[in-house]
């Protein structure tokens, strides 16, 4: 595609990620990433809540909120797993995993807020544990918050009880942190939800699942171009694009991405602004 990323906001990203992108790539990881390079991960936690009467707010660390953040909603006529949004207004939703350096993670929003775009950061529990600070960070930049489980695991493999406790362990950490349980809520390590995570994802308070339609296969490390070749060959009016903290070229592709954007018309809002 020729060198589309201007060297000088590169670098800069670059920089803002520091050194601790590199320590993030050695741990990051993807939804859908083969078995062979899953990182592995603790087990769920058996102190999980098992009802959502349980997600009161439990002391812990982390400062509470200042202000209670959203909930999720139901949207009439939009299925329980919802992949994209209206197909005929100009607008995209991306959507990031959230784990991984907070480096990276502050230099991605950061530059999404300088073009005045706003995204959906799907948060895991853990990450939110080592870092409490991240999950204000992201609702203060106007951006949506929600629940990609408590430990990152393939939930698709898990039993019932065992599920359940991954979307209700991370729903428990935001509650904490932000007073709500997160706008969304995504499985991990798969785009599609079972029924059975379906269900106990309505069982926890979430009434859709949100998957996407375009993978930018940026936890791949692909090169910077090739993140934004694949999201841009994909991209229609009303997708919602797979992206990724922790990751360096990530980090570098978005400049890049926010131009083809605007170069077609388009407009990246939250996943709540993409669907209402």
């Amino acid at each position: 595609m020729g060198s589309v990323i201007p060297i000088d906001r590169r670098s800069a990203l670059r920089a803002a990620a520091g050194a601790a992108v590199t320590g993030a790539l050695a741990t990051g990881c993807s939804d859908t990433a083969p078995d062979s390079v899953k990182h592995s991960a603790p087990g769920p936690n058996p102190a999980a809540p098992t009802a959502p009467s349980a997600l009161s707010s439990p002391s812990g660390t982390g400062a509470p909120a200042a202000r209670t953040a959203p909930a999720p909603r139901r949207l009439p006529g939009q299925p329980a797993e919802i992949g994209h949004g209206p197909r005929d207004r100009p607008r995209v939703a991306l959507t990031f995993h959230g784990q991984g350096d907070p480096a990276t993670a502050t230099a991605l929003l950061t530059e999404a807020e300088r073009r005045g775009a706003r995204v959906t950061v799907l948060a895991v529990g853990t990450w939110l544990d080592e870092h409490p600070a991240m999950a204000r960070r992201i609702l203060d930049g106007g951006h949506d918050l929600g629940n990609h489980t408590l430990h990152h695991i393939d939930i698709s493999d898990l039993a019932e009880a065992e599920a359940y406790a991954e979307i209700t362990g991370c729903a428990q950490r935001l509650r904490r942190l932000t007073g709500s349980i997160g706008t969304w809520f995504r499985p991990s390590r798969t785009q599609h939800a079972t029924p059975l995570v379906r269900r106990l994802a309505h069982r926890a308070g979430y009434p859709h699942v949100l998957s996407y339609d375009v993978d930018s296969l940026d936890f791949t490390s692909p090169g910077a171009e090739a993140v934004v070749r694949n999201v841009t060959g994909e991209l229609r009016d009303g997708s919602v694009v797979s992206l990724h903290f922790g990751y360096a070229d990530t980090v570098a592709a978005l400049p890049a991405l926010l131009d083809a954007l605007e170069r077609r018309g388009l407009r990246a809002v939250t996943t709540t602004e993409l669907l209402t």
